[in-house]
């Protein structure tokens, strides 16, 4: 990962580009979505690519969250 800054511009639209450099070491690809999000310091923008879908795998392990899950679905049929 580097650290070097870069400048880019906003269009009329709000849309901006990212440099090539940083497109081809995150994986973006056209059509690839990201999330935005404001925090303390600007805007964040996070790429969702294969790769970082990939690194969620078990990531909820453990928690739960499957069991909770299931209890939902029974309450909704009861219903």
């Amino acid at each position: 990962m580097t650290t070097q800054v870069e400048t880019v511009y906003f269009s009329s639209k709000g849309q901006v580009v990212i440099p090539r450099r940083l497109r081809r070491e995150f994986e973006i690809e056209e059509g690839t979505r990201a999330s935005v999000q404001a925090t303390s310091q600007g805007i964040l923008i996070k790429p969702l690519t294969r790769t970082y879908i990939r690194s969620l795998r078990g990531s909820l392990k453990g928690h739960g969250v499957m069991k909770a899950l299931m209890e939902d679905r029974k309450r909704e049929r009861e219903l």
